[in-house]
């Protein structure tokens, strides 16, 4: 599959299996994240081992996260008040959309939507939105200031534009909601909130620094002990 076509399937996929998880419940839910497996490893089967370690990587660092995000803190909740299973490798597509993006937008288009999209996001969310959204405006200078300075940038901005279509998607057919104040904290959220992406830059930045690592531990081999002939 072209990166382009990727482009397209991957979040159209993703689009389709929230819509079809509004309609099922735990044993669909089951069901769903097996397909959404098998749909992440024929993704990464064509991919070098270093980007099919970096999406296995974000699928580890966000699953942590939605972890914590979600059944502990419950700073926003699922639809059955759980974590489906098809969300960790739904991650995976994720991060492959927006590399699939990278190669068929240039980066400097990319990161400019990504700057203005998020802050006038940010901006709406403080003054016109029917929701405030503070902490979702606290979020969008940690995405900007990747977006400025990281050499992984364009990367950060496409996944932004694929989280962002798919959490105003997601929130809009119920599949989950965000709390209207962070938990403990009493700061007022949106929903979605508009700094949401921030919180996939560090899965990302995460995944970036350890996939060399990962790779290089899984091509290590011992070295051979050569056995000396005596003459």
């Amino acid at each position: 599959m072209t990166p382009r076509a990727y482009a397209v399937a991957g979040p159209a996929y993703l689009a389709a299996l929230l819509a079809v998880d509004t309609r099922v419940g735990y044993g669909g839910q089951l069901a769903l994240g097996a397909f959404t497996w098998i749909v992440l490893l024929a993704a990464l089967r064509p991919l070098v081992p270093l980007a099919r370690a970096q999406a296995l990587g974000v699928v580890c660092f966000a699953t942590v996260g939605e972890v914590i995000g979600s059944l502990v803190w419950g700073v926003y909740h699922y639809r059955l008040h759980n974590l489906p299973l098809f969300i960790p490798p739904g991650h995976g597509v994720v991060y492959l959309s927006g590399l699939a993006l990278t190669r068929i937008v240039r980066p400097g288009r990319l990161v400019a939507v990504a700057a203005a999209g998020s802050v006038g996001w940010g901006i709406a969310g403080l003054t016109v939105l029917p929701r405030l959204d503070v902490a979702g405006a606290i979020g969008v200078p940690i995405l900007c200031f990747f977006l400025w300075r990281s050499r992984a940038r364009a990367t950060y901005a496409a996944v932004f534009l694929v989280v962002a279509a798919l959490e105003l998607y997601g929130t809009s057919i119920g599949t989950w909601q965000w709390a209207r104040t962070v938990p403990g904290l009493g700061i007022a959220d949106g929903n979605p909130p508009s700094g949401v992406a921030s919180g996939y830059v560090w899965f990302d930045v995460m995944a970036l620094l350890v996939a060399p690592a990962l790779v290089a531990a899984a091509q290590w081999r011992p070295p051979l002990r050569g056995r000396t002939v005596e003459t």
